[in-house]
């Protein structure tokens, strides 16, 4: 028998570390959390050891989701989002990109990218979108670059990088209620 829990019971049974409330989890955010860590890692190969990474780090840190900040699913998507970028600053990926040949990255980027899929249906929203508030959505939140690195990589003033972040965001927040 398939059990549906409220947002809030599974938090409750997850505080209470239940098994069952993590295989619900599991089974119905895997593929949203895999289409975000796929965006940013752009490969299966460590997409998939991100991802077990992520689940490990909900399932250890639920104990300091708050409510009150947030839903569960948003919650979720920071933790796959700050893992896969940690994950591509890690120096044990910094070595691992050096080890291989340049065909090998080209042929595994080339098939990653024919291959990538948006799980969460995101890209259509993006598109919604200024371009030039799209490329600070992709850079920050797909690339991990910070608003000092923008401003930087954009040549425009961090100020700047702050208003346009912030009504783009608030642009994003409008967009989605469609969603919901």
């Amino acid at each position: 028998m398939k059990t549906i829990y409220s947002e809030e019971d599974l938090v409750v049974l997850l505080k209470q570390k239940s098994e069952a409330a993590f295989n619900h989890l599991y089974s119905h955010y895997c593929g949203a959390l895999y289409g975000v860590v796929l965006r940013i890692v752009s490969s299966k190969e460590y997409t998939e050891e991100v991802i077990q990474d992520v689940f490990v780090k909900i399932w250890n840190g639920i104990g300091q989701y708050d409510e009150s900040k947030g839903r569960l699913y948003t919650w979720m998507i920071n933790i796959a989002r700050n893992t896969a970028i940690d994950y591509l600053k890690s120096k044990s990926f910094q070595n691992q990109l050096k080890n291989q040949s340049v065909t090998d990255v080209v042929y595994a980027l080339k098939e990653d990218t024919i291959n990538t899929a948006d799980f969460i249906g995101f890209a259509k929203v993006l598109d919604q979108l200024d371009a030039d508030k799209k490329e600070l959505i992709i850079l920050a939140y797909y690339q991990g670059y910070t608003q000092v690195e923008i401003s930087e990589k954009l040549s425009i003033p961090l100020g700047t990088v702050k208003t346009k972040m912030r009504s783009t965001l608030l642009k994003l927040k409008e967009l989605l209620k469609e969603y919901q």
